[in-house]
């Protein structure tokens, strides 16, 4: 069972109609502060990779994947076949591999790192690795509350091997009784996360749906 790392020390937002994706600053990556965050739809990303401020986030158009909307191609299906898949056996490392410095686009710092690694210590981050030959060459990791998994990052060194680790993630929340009512967060959506099958919906709808996840209890894989 995760530890409860209590009240966090900060009056965190709730999301205004007229706020715009950028919510709020400042603050802390302690668990107790991300998991508040987290649960009133809110996630961090510094503006600046080198900047220890962090920023909070609340996009008005949410990313979510419909678990029972993922797009499986013919060829994923083969690399699905073709990988070794764990659960939680590597953390650091997929945080680490997430963030490269070699990575386009990187947002990932030293003070991410740490909170999010934190937080795994307490159970309430996971990660969804992919192998092959003994040798992490994929995976992705997120948050967990209740029927939440808020998706931070994934990364890939071999063909398909996050989309791997992401038809693995979908298959452990469809195998919950009460699948119709979890929430997979990717935070926004791309053109790749959307040929996946990733939509996007409002950020009220997305509060609506948030709220009613956090009732249920977490995925067995990550108990």
């Amino acid at each position: 069972m995760p530890i409860d790392p209590g009240p966090t020390r900060w009056l965190l937002p709730t999301p205004r109609p007229d706020d715009g994706d950028l919510v709020a600053s400042g603050g802390d990556l302690e668990p107790s502060t991300l998991l508040a965050a987290y649960r009133r739809g809110l996630f961090p990303m510094p503006v600046e990779l080198d900047s220890h401020e962090m920023c909070w986030w609340s996009p008005v158009r949410r990313g979510i994947l419909p678990l029972d909307g993922l797009r499986v191609s013919r060829s994923l299906r083969a690399s699905v076949r073709r990988l070794e898949v764990r659960v939680d056996s590597a953390f650091a490392d997929v945080v680490r591999a997430c963030a490269d410095p070699d990575r386009d686009s990187r947002w990932i710092n030293e003070p991410v790192v740490a909170g999010y690694t934190r937080l795994h210590e307490l159970g309430w981050a996971h990660s969804v690795e992919t192998w092959q030959d003994g040798e992490l060459v994929g995976g992705l990791y997120g948050v967990t509350i209740g029927g939440l998994f808020a998706g931070e990052s994934m990364f890939s060194r071999a063909t398909d091997a996050s989309k791997v680790a992401l038809v693995h993630l979908v298959d452990l929340l469809r195998d919950e009784d009460d699948a119709d009512r979890r929430l997979l967060d990717t935070q926004w959506q791309t053109p790749h996360l959307a040929s996946l099958g990733i939509v996007e919906i409002p950020r009220r709808e997305y509060l609506r749906l948030l709220e009613v996840a956090l009732e249920l209890p977490a995925p067995r894989a990550f108990g």
